[in-house]
Parts: structure tokens; C-alpha cells; sequence
């Protein structure tokens, strides 16, 4: 029988913490390089069809909208409405310039709003007030202008 190996309670708890604390770095660098595929960017940069951090415009996720265009914000989508759908919707009205649906950057499912981009201040205002409160897939959605 080897000698028998006493615990100072104190040092205890505090080893442990260190010994979590670097296993858990190690962990999440193993992670990361996998996730990354070792591309050398930052961990939760490189995601599949994301762009990186340092790729996105300033200020914000997406490009700006078309110059001399109006933003039109649209709410209560169904989460299964694609950016095709939300863009004929307006089409009957006018021109519309570019239509997306905001997704989450993680699992990429909608979050239930999006934006549309129309050039004529004419057809924003019918568009706007033909389909504030329509049933769309189940739900009445909410139009108006965004406020920038």
C-alpha cells in the first residue's frame, strides 16, 4: 500500500478551479480550431455563409439600402416566409428594389420581420396602406416606413 495522500481543504477548491478553468480553455480552443477549420480568424467569425466580422459594413449586418430608396419595415411574418414571398407581396404595388428577411446568424431561421426597398414615394404609400393589418400565411402583418 502506497502512503496516503491527505486534502488541505483550502487549496482544495482552489486547484480545482485552476484545473477546470484551463481544461475548459483547452476545450473551447479545440472547439474553435475545428469549428474554424483553422483559418486563423476568431472563433464564431467564420461561420458557414457568414460573412466574418471584419467582411460586414460598417454599422450594421447588411448593406445599405439602394441610394434614393425608401425602407419599409414589415413585422409578424410567419417564421416560414421566404424573402421571394415577402418580394411579390410588394411587387403588386410597385418596383421594389431589394426585399429580406432578417435571420438569426446561428440557426439562420427567420426571426419574423424584414425589410423591403421601394424607390417611388407613390407606390411605398399604397403598399404600406394595402398591406398593413393583411393576412399573409396565417398572421396579420404590420407595414409602415422604417424609421432610420
Amino acid at each position: 500500500m502506497g502512503p496516503e495522500t491527505t486534502c488541505n481543504a483550502a487549496i482544495c477548491p482552489a486547484v480545482a478551479a485552476a484545473v477546470g478553468f484551463v481544461c475548459g480553455a483547452v476545450f473551447s480552443a479545440v472547439v474553435c480550431k475545428l469549428r474554424c477549420k483553422g483559418k486563423g480568424s476568431k472563433c464564431g467569425n467564420a461561420r458557414q455563409g457568414q460573412p466574418s466580422a471584419q467582411q460586414l459594413p460598417r454599422g450594421g449586418a447588411f448593406p445599405a439600402a439602394p441610394k434614393g430608396s425608401i425602407e419599409i419595415y414589415v413585422g409578424n411574418l410567419s417564421y416560414e416566409m421566404t424573402d421571394a414571398e415577402l418580394r411579390k407581396e410588394f411587387e403588386a404595388y410597385g418596383k421594389v428594389d431589394d426585399a429580406r428577411i432578417i435571420t438569426n446568424r446561428f440557426n439562420g431561421r427567420s426571426k419574423g420581420f424584414g425589410f423591403v426597398h421601394m424607390s417611388n414615394r407613390a407606390e411605398v404609400d399604397a403598399a404600406v396602406a394595402a398591406l398593413s393589418n393583411k393576412e399573409i400565411r396565417g398572421r396579420k402583418i404590420k407595414v409602415n416606413e422604417s424609421n432610420n
